[in-house]
């Protein structure tokens, strides 16, 4: 089973039918990067080959469903954070910018929400890290569903982008 994106995939501000969907590898071939007022995005295509998965159910906090074959991301299972775990301070996030290699750079968690039933906006972080912030100017589409790691542990994923200020956005805790 895997979960993806921390929010729902919507077509017209409606849930999209993904019912006969799947997951497949991509490639990013490129960043442009946010800017105040705008939000910035990967570039990618998507590789040919077999389905990674299908899609299930695409729910407010991202779609899930079954994977057909494990990624080749060369990650291994990470203990999962419960929500009086997780801190303000300093954190990671692990996203691709560039092919296929994932890479970790550093974030700040800002606040956590200390939520009493699910939703994609349980916490804010700040980008900090002088390498993202050169290459894409803060979080930008494309970054949905980046884990967030604090102390070793998965807190939650990038779900929004701070229309206003790139370098902050939401997560969906995990």
């Amino acid at each position: 089973r895997y979960g993806a994106l921390g929010h729902m995939v919507a077509e017209g501000g409606r849930p999209a039918d993904l019912s006969d969907g799947r997951i497949v590898a991509a490639r990013i071939q490129g960043i442009q990067p946010g800017a105040r007022g705008r939000p910035g995005e990967k570039v990618g295509l998507f590789e040919p080959g077999d389905a990674l998965g299908t899609i299930d159910k695409n729910t407010p906090v991202g779609i899930f469903g079954q994977l057909l074959k494990a990624p080749a991301s060369g990650l291994g299972p990470v203990p999962v954070a419960l929500k009086h775990e997780i801190e303000k301070g300093k954190a990671e996030i692990l996203t691709v910018l560039e092919g296929g290699r994932i890479e970790s750079f550093e974030v700040e968690v800002v606040a956590v929400e200390r939520q009493s039933r699910p939703g994609g906006k349980g916490l804010v972080i700040r980008v900090t890290d002088p390498r993202l912030i050169r290459r894409t100017n803060g979080i930008v589409q494309g970054m949905s569903g980046s884990p967030i790691l604090q102390d070793g542990k998965l807190v939650g994923a990038v779900t929004h982008v701070f229309i206003n200020d790139p370098l902050r956005g939401f997560g969906v805790l995990a």
